[in-house]
């Protein structure tokens, strides 16, 4: 890596502290940009303290932004507008290496940010997938992003608790805006959305798994603490989560889901046309259009498929790959026999692909992952898995999350690219090891890009052969299978949104209505995966071909993963860099 401050830099720095008395100093742009991005992350995480405690920053546990709220809002606009001004007083062309990288992406962002500030999604707060109101009990779960090891900790929620409440409020008061103003929920959404709700509405509040914190307190806290905070939470969870969840429930019920349109994509409300067109540039990093990315999901649904009647024709199946996938259904070895032989489906893969990672990479990160099943009470709304990130100090482990929900319908033909998706070479290398790369600055160790990730976690999926995977018929089907899904979500959620495609169509030509549930609530981030995945597939082709015998698979991930995630212009340019780089060097 390079360093923040190069030698030259430092040079200078010793040669001002030396004739300080006489000369005035001036600061070099790259220590100007180190400062203004750190200076700006102090004061991003002061408005996201979830955010803090996700990056293992505990200053701020004790408190839940509003940040649907319009103080917060304004807070986080009047943020971005000032430092995108400070940024171009910067010498943008006396920056090189990291530094340019880092002036790059803080400005897209920044920008991006802006751009987006007119987009209403406050007043859309509430859905059956990804929101507050199903994000918070993760934090109460054992093992959890929130610690609860000291009487502080336990403090610490008990104010978080209270940002919740108000939260919830202002979820409703902006539900209420959005009914005014015509934008609201599909009446599906809200009724997947009400049940997950009633889980945490209880009538003892310990049966609560708010409450069922207190089960957990350390042996080491005294009894007068723990009656206190015992009951601190008895009241907490009573008055602030029961009767928080209770509220938005009923409100739902009564109030808004009378409302709701009877239309499923973005386009059926007002502006929800240029909400669209600035989903697909957040979430692609790419000007193309939504009939672009839909003729291109259809080719890539027929390439894949050729690829699939081939492997069928090579195993003698005669059908379709549809019917071969039924018949794995029908096949009781391909069946799970309980929620724990899912997890243990997975765990089987681990040092199959520890042993075999050497041969395609050069580094890998130091943070371990564990593997758990996906909370009962989001069970029926969540995708099939996800993972999250570990903790920088190493107190908490990357947790690849696995739906087992309905296990008894689930086969095993998908669970080594789902593997090596969401852990190892997938997202728990790719955020683990940008979280260890503590020379860059934060925003982008932490950072994120829809693109950049998903479209590695896509790819990490074409490594399998290399790992020693799908040498089953079935498991080799089951990474097609997977890939023909990411290109069918191109031509769905551009059918969602901008073709008038119904929902019953949408199901029918995917077959999975959770799926479908979530691009209706997410417009526009099922198209990072596809998209992200033909972006590096297309750039390790070219380097393949520009340096022929030179060429070093592990050198072409370490330009990927080494320099956190990147928009992906910006990622194609810098590789772009590397690749004619080698090749002027091999030529002289």
């Amino acid at each position: 890596m390079n360093s923040i401050l190069s030698p030259g830099i430092l040079s200078l720095a010793l040669s001002a502290t030396l004739f300080l008395a006489a000369t005035p100093t001036f600061a070099a742009p790259s220590e100007d940009l180190n400062e203004l991005v750190e200076t700006y992350y102090d004061e991003f995480l002061q408005l996201n303290p979830i955010m803090a405690t996700f990056n293992g920053d505990h200053r701020y546990n004790d408190r839940l932004a509003n940040s649907i709220g319009p103080d917060h809002i304004e807070a986080s606009l009047k943020l971005e507008t000032s430092y995108l001004a400070r940024l171009h007083e910067i010498d943008r062309t006396a920056l090189r290496g990291q530094d340019l990288l880092s002036y790059e992406i803080f400005e897209r962002d920044r920008q991006e940010a802006i751009d987006g500030a007119d987009i209403p999604q406050h007043l859309l707060p509430i859905n059956q997938m990804f929101s507050v109101p199903t994000f918070f009990p993760q934090l109460a779960a054992p093992g959890g992003l929130q610690p609860f090891n000291t009487v502080q900790d336990y403090e610490n929620f008990l104010g978080r608790m209270d940002g919740f409440a108000v939260w919830m409020g202002q979820a409703i008061t902006n539900m209420r805006e959005g009914m005014d103003k015509k934008i609201v929920h599909p009446r599906i959404i809200m009724e997947r959305t009400l049940p997950v709700l009633a889980s945490q509405v209880v009538d003892d509040v310990e049966d609560s798994m708010f409450f069922s914190i207190v089960n957990h307190i350390p042996d080491d806290i005294s009894e007068t603490d723990r009656d206190r905070i015992t009951a601190a939470y008895r009241t907490a969870v009573e008055s602030k989560i029961i009767a928080s969840y209770a509220a938005v429930h009923d409100f739902i019920r009564d109030e808004y889901l009378p409302v709701c349109r009877e239309t499923v994509g973005i386009d059926g409300i007002p502006g929800g046309r240029e909400w669209y067109e600035f989903a697909i540039l957040t979430h692609t990093n790419t000007n193309m259009t939504a009939d672009e990315i839909h003729e291109l999901g259809l080719k890539e649904v027929a390439r894949i498929g050729a690829k699939m009647a081939e492997l069928l024709a090579e195993i003698g199946f005669e059908g379709t790959p549809r019917e071969f996938f039924a018949q794995i259904g029908d096949n009781r070895a391909m069946r799970f026999q309980s929620e724990q032989d899912v997890i243990g489906a997975y765990e089987m893969l681990r040092e199959t692909v520890a042993n075999n990672t050497p041969r395609l990479f050069h580094e890998w990160p130091e943070a371990d992952f564990e593997i758990k099943a996906i909370e009962e009470f989001r069970q029926a709304t969540a995708p099939g898995a996800h993972y999250m990130a570990p903790s920088p100090d190493g107190s908490r482990k990357g947790i690849f999350y696995v739906n087992t929900g309905g296990w008894e319908e689930r086969t095993r033909a998908g669970t080594e690219s789902l593997y090596i998706h969401e852990a190892v070479p997938g997202h728990h290398f790719q955020v683990a090891i940008a979280r260890e790369l503590e020379e860059l600055p934060r925003f982008r160790r932490f950072g994120g890009n829809t693109a950049y990730s998903e479209g590695w976690g896509l790819y990490a999926e074409s490594l399998g052969k290399d790992l020693d995977l799908y040498q089953d018929p079935y498991m080799h089907m089951g990474m097609l299978g997977s890939e023909m899904f990411r290109a069918q979500r191109l031509v769905v959620d551009t059918g969602l949104h901008s073709k008038g495609w119904t929902r019953e169509k949408a199901i029918d030509y995917l077959r999975s209505a959770n799926e479908v549930d979530r691009y209706m609530v997410m417009p526009g981030q099922a198209l990072a995966y596809k998209i992200g995945e033909l972006t590096i597939s297309r750039l390790r082709a070219h380097a393949e071909q520009t340096l022929g015998d030179n060429f070093d698979i592990r050198d072409f991930h370490s330009q990927i993963l080494q320099d956190g995630p990147l928009p992906l212009d910006v990622l194609e340019k810098k590789v772009t860099r590397w690749i004619n780089e080698i090749g002027a060097a091999e030529s002289r």
